[in-house]
């Protein structure tokens, strides 16, 4: 699966993300990985707030509503925090830390494709 960013152009956010909308994938996250390639990440679903406890990495983290559109970012969010609430969001993208570089923004409208 691939994330599109419709607010850029359609400028390709990841193209190899995983969805983990089960209460055991979403529990387990990115703990299982010591990191991530550029392009690769997962959507939770749903997901309103995280958390980077026992993570050996920092994140990028996305917000989106059920619509698809960001409600925040959280670029480099790094190992042992938490993210506040945002009772808004349907679904959370993570990706490697740094990676988004400023180019997702609150407002923008995603969309994902097989």
């Amino acid at each position: 699966m691939r994330c599109l960013n419709l607010s850029r152009g359609g400028a390709v956010i990841a193209d190899k993300l995983e969805m983990k909308d089960s209460f055991f994938g979403r529990l387990i996250g990115l703990l299982s990985r010591s990191g991530l390639k550029d392009g690769e990440g997962i959507i939770l679903n749903p997901c309103t707030q995280i958390h980077t406890f026992f993570m050996r990495f920092s994140i990028d983290a996305v917000f989106l509503s059920r619509d698809m559109e960001v409600i925040s970012v959280i670029e480099d969010m790094k190992p042992w925090r938490v993210s506040p609430m945002y009772f808004k969001a349907k679904y959370t993208l993570e990706v490697r830390g740094g990676y988004l570089k400023g180019g997702v923004k609150a407002g923008d409208k995603l969309v994902l494709e097989d």
